[in-house]
């Protein structure tokens, strides 16, 4: 279902939450609230800011209170995919109009927020505040290059130009919060773009300012970032274009097989025999897993459009 624009001139004003994850916070999400309360000082939003704690064993709750936000918490560390789905499930039952998602630490500034909720009620359904069409204080070079290279794979997956495919700035609808389920275990933030885009909700995005916080508590490294990143890649390819993903390894398995095929022919011909028995084997498996494995693409898709 597509979600209805919101007019900015309706009689009843979107009732609004601003949503942040939160994990040992202590340091910054009081300073994070107060100036989302001071970016929003001079509209006229009806707005609330709902913190998701999610394990802390620091005074993040306290913290977050004595700022008056509403904190729902999560007894045990469960992550930031399943903090996430808590945070949407909590912004329907208070009948959120608009979701606007920002981090904790301080990361995006919260001046941009008006930005966001002004392009929802312009019709859109999904907007991402893009570091890379911004300014970025800092972000290490694996990391960058890891985005730049998520973002490729959705755009051409969603075919909507997306330059910040990792960003956690973003605000979207309650229709698009209710239709979309989440599946992957990691992350939200390229499952949410792919689904709405499969889903025909309008994506857009505005540039935003990114400032230098604390170590990411994501990655350990920038090895695992970098092996994280591509094992995510080809889990999307896996998961919204099996046809493609299980069509191409199945296409250069029968290539290879062929391209054998082709030596032995050449051989039958130039020397007047085959010989290489197992070079014969070796091509016909080549061949017959490169078919096995499109047509398990084909299995895939169908039940991938099924649940669509």
């Amino acid at each position: 279902m597509k979600a209805i624009p919101i007019s900015p001139k309706a009689t009843k004003k979107p009732f609004i939450i601003i949503s942040i994850p939160a994990y040992n916070e202590e340091r910054d999400i009081g300073r994070t609230i107060i100036e989302i309360k001071e970016a929003l000082k001079e509209s006229s939003y009806n707005y609330k800011i709902l913190v998701l704690n999610d394990g802390s064993r620091d005074n993040t709750i306290k913290v977050a209170e004595e700022q008056g936000a509403i904190v729902v918490s999560h007894r045990r560390n469960k992550g930031l995919a399943e903090t996430f789905r808590s945070e949407m499930k909590e912004c329907l039952e208070r009948k959120a109009d608009i979701i606007v998602h920002t981090d904790a630490d301080g990361q995006y500034d919260p001046r941009h927020i008006p930005q966001l909720i002004e392009k929802v009620q312009q019709g859109y359904d999904l907007i991402l505040g893009s570091r890379f069409r911004g300014k970025i204080q800092h972000m290490p070079f694996t990391k960058r290059f890891g985005n730049i290279l998520f973002s490729k794979v959705l755009s051409s997956l969603t075919k909507v130009r997306i330059t910040d495919s990792t960003t956690g700035f973003r605000a979207f609808t309650a229709e698009l919060a209710r239709e979309i389920d989440f599946i992957n275990t990691f992350t939200y933030t390229q499952e949410q773009i792919i689904k709405a885009a499969k889903q025909g909700f309008k994506i857009v995005e505005i540039p935003i300012a990114s400032r230098r916080t604390r170590k990411s508590r994501l990655f350990k490294s920038p090895l695992q970032y970098a092996v994280k990143a591509w094992i995510n890649i080809f889990r999307i390819y896996r998961n919204y274009e099996p046809l493609q993903f299980f069509g191409k390894i199945g296409l250069s398995f029968f290539g290879i097989g062929a391209l054998l095929g082709v030596w032995l022919v050449y051989r039958f011909i130039t020397l007047g025999n085959v010989g290489r028995l197992p070079t014969t084997v070796l091509s016909a498996l080549f061949m017959l897993v490169g078919i096995q494995i499109i047509l398990f693409g084909f299995l895939a898709d169908m039940i991938n459009n099924r649940k669509m």
